[in-house]
């Protein structure tokens, strides 16, 4: 996600010190090229031959030294960097860089700098709710700098609350708006994601083979465009970004009804999820005769029973719904994942479903890290060769943007 991106990590001195090491290691396993400037405290922790021989570049700590051939290195270092990272930033230095105090080489190069500039503070929970701290925060926000505000935890001096480092992964999902091109910003999407399950006891379930994977990348890469996006996200859909407002749902009928009352007034309606086509209905148990099971509270026993008879019905087709709403969606958009005359179920799907745009994709891709398939729309049928999910959703979001 970070590849061929150029991070200048700045590490300032505490305890927390070893974290930035995991942070650096995370952006080059992602694909970023990370130099490293650390201040002098910040060697007492960790000296600079870990991060060297990790990143495989020098590290800078010496303002002087990158000055002395009168090439105004700390200036060229800044100029390097698509963006600056500084963790952990600490009280010391927060106040620093707040009142334009320049007194070694990481400072420096922060009063230099015209590149996005992330912080994520560390210290002791007194420390960051001083109200001078606090102050210092809301200046740098003011001024354009992003702040990752630690984390409540074990702090090392024994204390409990927030102060604690967040964690790498967070910082990184924060950075990745700071190298993303803002081109959704104003605009409101809407995402389903994920298989729906349907109960026909208090145990048992019918659902699919969808991991949610790809709507959960989508709403996290819309939102790292500047979107304002909402996820209805089924069972087991991963993990989203704290940007992204989720909500988690269960059934196809609980689906429908979450989406219908998110989708006024949203530009982008994307429907990925893989939503169960029938649900149970009802139960012949024999003398038992048919019984409602909309929502079992118990499981059915197995004891006695030689056949046990299943009603399925149909459940409603969402991306249609959406589509037909009297305020609808300005674009929705709907995935058909198909086995076989992908392209011919798709055209029939757009025209009968009154949808914006079909992405047909293959089943065989569920439950992998690859995505294929093609975008079908009234103009005409692009094919999107088989990629990451990543990346396919980078390309999925640009056909959004061009058909608008």
């Amino acid at each position: 996600m970070l590849e061929g991106k150029r991070i200048l990590l700045g590490v300032g001195g505490g305890i927390a010190v070893y974290r930035a090491v995991e942070l650096m290691r995370l952006l080059m396993k992602q694909g970023a090229d990370v130099q490293v400037v650390m201040t002098q405290s910040a060697q007492q922790f960790v000296t600079a031959l870990t991060f060297e021989a990790l990143s495989g570049h020098k590290v800078h700590h010496d303002l002087f030294d990158l000055t002395k051939d009168h090439g105004m290195g700390h200036i060229q270092l800044v100029r390097w960097a698509d963006v600056v990272v500084v963790a952990p930033a600490t009280a010391n230095f927060i106040t620093k860089i707040t009142h334009g105090i320049a007194e070694d080489l990481l400072t420096t190069l922060l009063l230099a700098c015209e590149k996005p500039v992330l912080l994520a503070p560390a210290m002791n929970i007194s420390m960051w709710q001083a109200q001078a701290t606090q102050d210092n925060i809301q200046t740098l926000k003011k001024r354009g700098f992003t702040v990752v505000e630690p984390v409540a935890g074990a702090l090392a001096c024994g204390e409990q609350g927030a102060g604690r480092l967040a964690e790498p992964e967070t910082i990184v999902q924060a950075l990745l708006p700071l190298l993303t091109a803002q081109s959704l910003v104003g605009q409101r999407w809407l995402i389903n994601a994920g298989p729906t399950i349907e109960a026909w006891d208090a145990v048992r379930t019918l659902s699919n083979r969808a991991t949610g994977t790809l709507g959960a990348l989508l709403a996290n890469a819309a939102s790292m465009h500047g979107a304002e996006v909402t996820l209805v996200a089924g069972c087991g859909t991963p993990v989203t970004a704290a940007d992204v407002l989720r909500i988690d749902v269960e059934s196809a009928l609980e689906m429908l009804q979450t989406c219908e009352a998110q989708a006024q007034g949203v530009d982008v309606f994307v429907d990925t999820a893989a939503v169960s086509d029938f649900r149970f209905a009802t139960l012949d148990q024999g003398s038992a005769g048919l019984k409602q099971v909309e929502k079992p509270k118990h499981k059915l026993k197995r004891e006695g029973l030689e056949r046990l008879h299943i009603e399925l019905v149909a459940n409603p087709d969402i991306v249609a719904l959406i589509a037909q709403m009297p305020q609808r969606p300005k674009q929705v958009i709907a995935f058909a994942a198909e086995s076989e005359n992908h392209l011919a179920y798709a055209k029939d799907k757009l025209q009968r479903k009154k949808v914006d745009a079909i992405v047909a994709n293959d089943v065989s891709n569920m439950g992998t890290k690859l995505a294929s398939g093609w975008w079908v729309t009234a103009n005409g049928t692009q094919e999107i060769t088989k990629q990451s999910k990543e990346k396919f959703v980078e390309q999925l979001i640009q056909y959004i943007v061009d058909c608008a």
